[in-house]
């Protein structure tokens, strides 16, 4: 019964997650000259646009997984390497955005709710939203190849290296895939994601405290 409430939980987070995810990718790009998520419809929050069958069954599974990565063309660019910068961080932002979010209904539903069942399910699902969205953005910030956090340490990095280590980029993400089925990340994003969360918590908390 606790695993098929969690399914119940987390299927409508994740198609609301990933889609938003993908969709600020898609936006930013577009934003910054590049037309090609446009053109192949991936400026759209549609879950079908977005979501990769077999990751979204590891993410329901094995507590991780992938969309459809959106297209990006670095020609359209001004400055390529910063513009791709944008629309790696552009995804993670607009996971705290929906995990800020999160909290906030949270918080109005812990003040405002009267009736219990009503209360218990809200207040389960919007806190495992934030959670959630926390998650995925810590998680995307890893500088490691193909996440977006590789993008944003790699514009540090000479254009020689850069484009050297972006040959491996295959590599690196099989390696990458083994890790996490191995569970070498999980404690590491867990406490960081446990840590915002608490963070986000307080502050909204603070802010309620000072209009209500």
């Amino acid at each position: 019964m606790d695993n098929l409430f969690r399914y119940v939980i987390l299927i409508p987070c994740v198609l609301i997650s990933l889609p938003v995810h993908e969709y600020a990718h898609a936006w930013m790009a577009d934003k910054l000259g590049d037309p090609t998520a446009r053109n192949l419809g991936r400026m759209t929050l549609n879950p079908l646009r977005h979501i990769d069958p077999i990751g979204i069954i590891c993410m329901i599974l094995l507590g991780f997984g992938w969309a459809k990565p959106v297209p990006v063309n670095s020609r359209y660019f001004g400055k390529p390497r910063r513009d791709m910068a944008l629309v790696s961080l552009a995804g993670p932002v607009s996971n705290l955005l929906l995990a800020l979010i999160g909290t906030l209904i949270l918080r109005t539903v812990q003040i405002f709710a009267s009736d219990t069942v009503t209360f218990v399910a809200a207040q389960t699902f919007f806190t495992y939203f934030a959670y959630l969205n926390i998650s995925l953005a810590v998680f995307n910030l890893i500088p490691v190849p193909p996440l977006d956090g590789s993008r944003l340490f790699f514009i540090f990095l000479p254009v020689k290296w850069y484009f050297g280590m972006m040959k491996y980029e295959r590599y690196v993400q099989i390696a990458l895939y083994l890790l996490l089925i191995l569970g070498a990340f999980t404690n590491v994003i867990g406490n960081v994601a446990g840590f915002l969360f608490n963070c986000m918590y307080l502050g909204v908390d603070a802010i309620f405290g000072i209009f209500i």
